[in-house]
C-alpha cells in the first residue's frame, strides 16, 4: 500500500488501484497513523489528533470503531493493534510526504543541475494540496512540511537557473 498525505489523504494498492478512504474522521485517522509509518501510536494520541481536543464520551470505543472501519478499507493487516495503540503496517517509503523529504534532500545534494531538477521535480509534483489537509489542526506540523517544500521550489528555481532556464524559472 502507498499512502498520500501531501492534501487530502489517500491510500493506494500496490497496483495503484485508489482504496476508497470515506469521511474526515477516517482520513484524519489516516492521516495521522501515516505521520508515523511503522511505529505504535497511542491511542490518545490518536484520540487527540483525530478529534482535536473535543473527543466523544467514549472517546476508547469511539476510536475502535473507527479503526475497524479503516481496517475495513485498507485491509486488516494495513492496521495493527500495538502497545496500547495502533500502527500502519507501512515504511517511511511508503507515505508521499517521506518520500518528498527523501527526494527533496537528494535534489540538495546533487551536483549536477539537471539531476537536481529532476529530483526537484519529482518531489514537488507528490504535492495534491496543503499538507495534513485532513488532520483538524495541523498546524505546526504542516507548517514545518511548508517550510520543506520552500526550501525545494528554491533549489528548483536554482537549479532552473543553473540550466540556462532564466525564463521557465
Amino acid at each position: 500500500m502507498r499512502y498520500a498525505i501531501l492534501g487530502s489523504a489517500q491510500a493506494f494498492r500496490d497496483d495503484g488501484t485508489p482504496v476508497a478512504v470515506g469521511g474526515a474522521r477516517l482520513r484524519a485517522l489516516l492521516t495521522a497513523l501515516a505521520l508515523r509509518p511503522g511505529r505504535a501510536v497511542p491511542a490518545r494520541l490518536l484520540v487527540d489528533e483525530v478529534w482535536d481536543g473535543a473527543p466523544p464520551a467514549d472517546a476508547v470505543g469511539a476510536l475502535q470503531a473507527l479503526v475497524g472501519r479503516l481496517r475495513r478499507a485498507l485491509g486488516h493487516s494495513a492496521v495493527l493493534s500495538a502497545d496500547g495503540g495502533y500502527r500502519l503496517a507501512a515504511e517511511r517509503e511508503d507515505v508521499d510526504l517521506y518520500r518528498f523529504e527523501r527526494l527533496a534532500r537528494a535534489g540538495g545534494e546533487a551536483r549536477d543541475p539537471a539531476e537536481a531538477a529532476a529530483l526537484y521535480e519529482e518531489a514537488l509534483a507528490l504535492w495534491r494540496g496543503p499538507a495534513l489537509a485532513d488532520l483538524p489542526d495541523p498546524a505546526a506540523e504542516a507548517a514545518r512540511w511548508d517550510a520543506v517544500r520552500m526550501e525545494a521550489r528554491r533549489g528548483r528555481l536554482t537549479a532552473a537557473l543553473a540550466l540556462g532556464e532564466a525564463e521557465r524559472a
